[in-house]
């Protein structure tokens, strides 16, 4: 069963003393991953293991939400400038967004979103496919990157918002990533259920979101998302994998 996990970040220094037999045991089972850059130092990673595992590993770039409060103007603009200079290297841009979880001051929440709106604008003049992050602000995400038409295409990665807002992002025809918590959460079994396979991919977000209680998640994990999207849809595995392996490679242009 070859699938594809569409985010992870095996860059991480959880990976230090295991990444070389996490990286094999991904290779043995999918035929692709996208890992995400989050900052500075981790796009920077990104793109070294992408040369690594060339043909493989494929770098996407951005700066997570979750930085920009610490963020001065220097260090935006020198994550910016870098990314700019490797876009050729990217499949697409991200991840970024809006992440407003514990976040009540307004003046953060600008922060974020006036960043989001330049990866926004970037996306759109590049042509890059979008990598979204949105945590107790997907409508906001929603209604920002509808005003940017050019972004071919847009993926909600790790979605865990509203139902009705999810058909709103498919009505867009974006696409709307499922992680491995969908294989303990009701909420993303619910939204599994409901959702069309036609706008599905498939992630582990890892090192975050095991599906194995006391266990780091790694990329070859993605196979207990497909599992488990193939049982609550009542559909076979391999068609689960087919369909989700087919978005990706659509959606990353791999």
């Amino acid at each position: 069963m070859f699938v594809i996990d569409a985010h992870c970040h095996v860059d991480f220094k959880e990976y230090n003393k295991t990444r070389q037999e996490v990286m094999g045991r991904a290779q043995e089972k999918l035929k692709a991953i996208i890992n995400s850059g989050a900052n500075l130092g981790g796009n920077r990673r990104t793109l070294k293991l992408a040369e690594e595992y060339f043909g493989f590993l494929y770098p996407a770039l951005g700066f997570h939400p979750h930085y920009v409060p610490k963020a001065d103007k220097s260090a935006i603009e020198q994550v910016l400038k870098e990314i700019n200079s490797n876009m050729d290297r990217a499949v697409a841009l991200g991840e970024t967004g809006l992440d407003f979880y514990g976040v009540k001051n307004g003046e953060v929440r600008k922060k974020q979103e006036k960043l989001f709106r330049t990866f926004l604008e970037m996306a759109a003049e590049e042509e890059k496919p979008l990598v979204i992050h949105a945590r107790d602000a997907e409508k906001k995400a929603l209604e920002m990157v509808k005003e940017y038409p050019e972004i071919p295409q847009v993926i909600f990665h790790c979605y865990g918002g509203e139902l009705d807002t999810a058909r709103l992002i498919l009505e867009e025809g974006y696409f709307i990533s499922m992680s491995t918590i969908v294989c303990f959460s009701k909420h993303h079994q619910e939204l599994a259920r409901e959702l069309p396979l036609s706008q599905l991919l498939t992630e582990t977000d890892s090192p975050y979101l095991s599906p194995f209680k006391g266990q780091r998640n790694e990329p070859a994990f993605v196979e207990e998302t497909v599992k488990v999207i193939a049982d609550i849809k009542s559909v076979a595995v391999q068609e689960v994998a087919k369909v989700t392996q087919k978005n990706a490679i659509g959606v990353f242009g791999l």
